[in-house]
Parts: C-alpha cells; structure tokens; sequence
C-alpha cells in the first residue's frame, strides 16, 4: 500500500535542497535519509533521500543526484509517496491513516445517510472529508472531534454530528421553523 507522505515545496538554496510539505505524523520514520520515496508524478522518481535537516520550522531535504538549484527547482509540487505494510496502524488510538477512512459511508448521529469520504483534503489548519452525496454532489466535512463524533473502520462508518448548514439546509429550515422567514436577494433589493 502507498501513502503521500510530503509534498515538496522551493528550492533552499543553491546545493540541491528542497523544502517539504510533511503530510504524515512519522517524519522521522517515513522521510529519514536513505529512505526511497516513489512519486507523482511518476516520472520524477523514484527518490531517495541523502540528507534532511529542519531549517526555521521547515523540514529541507536533499536526494540523490540532485546537487544544484535547478534540479531542485524541477522538483517542486511533487508528492512523496512511501509503501507502507497494509496492516501498519498509526500509534496513536485515534489516528487513522488516509486509506483506513477511505470510501467510509458518512452518517449523521441520528442515522440519516450522508453519502461516502471520496477524498481527503489535508489543509494546513485541519484536515476535511470530501463527501460525495448519494446526489451526486459533494460537501466538506471537517475532521475534528467536535463533528466527527466516531469512526467504526470495522462497521465502515463515520458519524458525524454536524452544525446547523454544514450538510444541508437545516439552517434555513430551522428558521422557517421558529417563524422566521429566510429573505432571498430579490426581498433585499425591494427594500
């Protein structure tokens, strides 16, 4: 099985070195020097790591024959892709690595149907379920406690407790409901 592991960012500096997005939790495992890393695309690759060193915050590796600014400069937005044992779990007890959460059906706390995580967008504040809606139609979970209130990888499911509108309407619906009506744009431009 293989994981994204990093991304790789500029050039640092004139001998070769790059910075790197780290896109696991185990960097010292996954991006230690002598590690060979496949890549997308695959062209560029395979990779294997000489050095790496942290520079204010920011992992910079160097890989094998890349010895000057251009070359890895001809590297950047690459993804760093490791092969990883199938059975391999995360250490901690709720980690999940992104193939475990994968095509997980989405339901909410009270049992109505979602749709199933397609993709997982790892951003630099959280990370988010891209969820593809029976619909058709895709909305953005975001993977924090607080919404995703349990993962069941035996049952295959996520249950998520999501906020007024995260989902769907209910925000508009809850209004209606109190006896508030939801204006439209055509209602604020008559005014």
């Amino acid at each position: 099985m293989q994981l994204v592991v990093g991304r790789i960012g500029r050039a640092h500096g004139i001998k070769g070195e790059v910075t790197v997005e780290v896109r696991t939790d185990e960097p010292e495992l996954r991006l230690a020097p002598g590690a060979v890393l496949a890549t997308d695309p695959a062209a560029t690759g395979p990779l294997t790591i000489a050095a790496g060193r942290v520079h204010s915050g920011r992992l910079l590796l160097r890989f094998e024959g890349v010895r000057d600014r251009n070359g890895a400069e001809a590297l950047r937005n690459t993804l760093l892709i490791a092969d990883v044992d199938p059975e391999e779990r995360p250490e901690g007890e709720d980690e999940y690595y992104d193939h475990q959460l994968m095509d997980l059906d989405v339901v909410t706390v009270d049992g109505q149907e979602v749709g199933r995580i397609t993709e997982i967008s790892h951003l630099a504040s959280q990370d988010l379920f891209i969820v593809e809606r029976p619909d058709g139609t895709e909305v953005m979970v975001p993977f924090v406690e607080e919404i995703v209130t349990e993962i069941d990888l035996e049952e295959q499911r996520a249950t998520i407790d999501p906020p007024p509108g995260l989902i769907d309407d209910r925000a508009a619906r809850d209004e209606v409901a109190d006896g508030h009506s939801a204006s439209t744009r055509e209602d604020r431009e008559d005014s």
